[in-house]
């Protein structure tokens, strides 16, 4: 891959005399102000820029201010007359990797250049160290064995390895971005980005651009050329949160997407082709959408190629013991508090309680107990009042409950005891249970 670089400088000659020199060993572009030079970078990011200081409109120093604001910002040099050396010195501090004086050394600078794309090279690496090192320590990521979390790791691995489209369905906070992330790192393109957008978060016109990019001047605002999440995504995979919120216009360019793999950029008519896996996830029932006219029928089919299903919290209360503890070390670690237990009376009033918010709540409620804690072991009396509250009643309820199918059963055994006039056994087949199982229920209500 040839590597590219941005020259920009106000004066003609200075620019057409660089691009010569190094045509033969980058992809050179160049640019006569600050402006200018945003606007090709918004277009397609360069891997070093060599730009002048002193420039009419925005200058280098500007131009670098709003590099630094970018997450992988190429490499600069500048170049500057004697008169502006105080000026490169303070660019320097501002981040960028170097500065030569007028008349330039091309070999010096050359030689600059290569050293400005090592270090480039090696902040980008540390940078993905460092991401790599704040996901494994996450909070966020699959745990529990019950059989319900169990199916849906074993599908999402199962379809990680192809590059079908996947929808995920269940309720806010039951970790749907898990599953995306997980079906991601398992499958061949987790070299690539994972790139994720929430539908939900956008008004209609700007989602498109967001999604699709825009050329310079395709609405009021649009002042450069921008790369779309698609764009971002190639080679990649491309999350949509909250699916059930894409607007119809959207709706039919990603349909059109995932037809044929192709889109163009809003106010642009340039067809671009990128290779992007897509994963939808909603918590809203898109069967219903579709009778309502409010989603595509076609697009639906299109986007749950595989549907995975992920289990409110509620269902899988067996994990909640694991996600306690997980998630008590994990904030532990966080926030450097001395906690490293909690009393079996808390766990069984957090194990009653049916979490209608559902891991994210779970979470938020673990760390307000690890952050408040006024010793190693959290007890029911650190628990937040509101907390305490919706536990209690949702033991309460639980309790209720309990004694309702406890009523229930003992009338349905007396009901059948009566129709087989005392025939134990005869009772036992219809309840479809033991015999010795029987009679120690008869023996529990008395009968």
């Amino acid at each position: 891959m040839s590597i590219s670089l941005l020259i920009v400088d106000d004066d003609k000659l200075t620019r057409d005399t660089l691009a010569d020199a190094f045509a033969d060993d980058y992809e050179v572009a160049t640019a006569n102000d600050g402006n200018e030079a945003l606007a090709i970078l918004a277009a397609q990011p360069r891997d070093i820029v060599l730009s002048d200081i002193t420039m009419p409109g925005l200058d280098g120093l500007g131009l670098l201010e709003r590099l630094n604001a970018q997450e992988e910002r190429p490499a600069v040099i500048f170049i500057t007359g004697l008169a502006s050396v105080d000026s490169a010195v303070r660019a320097m501090k501002l981040g960028a990797h170097d500065y030569v004086t007028k008349p330039v050394n091309l070999e010096r600078l050359a030689l600059l250049m290569q050293k400005a794309l090592e270090a480039r090279a090696l902040r980008n690496e540390n940078t993905r160290l460092k991401f790599s090192l704040r996901e494994s320590r996450s909070a966020i990521r699959i745990v529990g064995r019950s059989a319900a979390m169990e199916k849906v790791v074993a599908t999402a691995t199962r379809v990680a390895g192809t590059d079908a489209s996947v929808l995920i369905e269940g309720e806010s906070g039951t970790g749907k971005e898990l599953v995306a992330s997980l079906i991601h790192a398992e499958s061949a393109r987790s070299d690539g980005p994972l790139i994720k957008v929430n539908c939900a978060a956008f008004a209609e016109g700007v989602l498109e651009s967001e999604l699709f990019g825009h050329e310079r001047g395709a609405f009021t605002g649009a002042s450069a050329t921008r790369k779309g999440r698609f764009e971002m995504a190639d080679h990649g995979t491309l999350f949509l949160d909250e699916i059930g919120d894409l607007p119809q216009s959207a709706q039919v360019k990603l349909l059109r997407f995932l037809q044929e793999r192709t889109f163009e950029r809003v106010g642009g008519g340039v067809t671009f082709k990128v290779d992007v896996r897509v994963i939808a996830a909603t918590h809203r029932n898109l069967a219903e959408m579709i009778k309502t006219g409010d989603f595509r029928e076609d697009l639906y089919y299109r986007l749950r190629v595989v549907l995975i299903t992920v289990p409110p919290l509620r269902e899988r209360n067996g994990d909640i013991d694991d996600l306690i503890d997980h998630l008590l070390e994990h904030y532990r670690m966080i926030h450097g508090r001395p906690v490293d237990s909690m009393t079996m009376e808390l766990r069984e009033l957090l194990r009653a309680h049916n979490w209608p918010g559902n891991i994210r709540e779970l979470m938020n409620c673990i760390e307000s107990l690890v952050v408040m804690a006024g010793g190693p072991q959290i007890g029911v009396e650190d628990l937040p009042e509101h907390l305490l509250e919706m536990c209690e009643k949702s033991r309460a309820g639980s309790a209720a409950g309990d004694r309702l199918m406890d009523d229930l059963e003992r009338r349905t055994i007396v009901e059948v005891l009566k129709r087989t006039s005392g025939n134990k056994a005869e009772a036992a087949r219809i309840l479809g249970i033991g015999l010795r199982t029987l009679y120690r229920k008869i023996d529990k209500w008395g009968l």
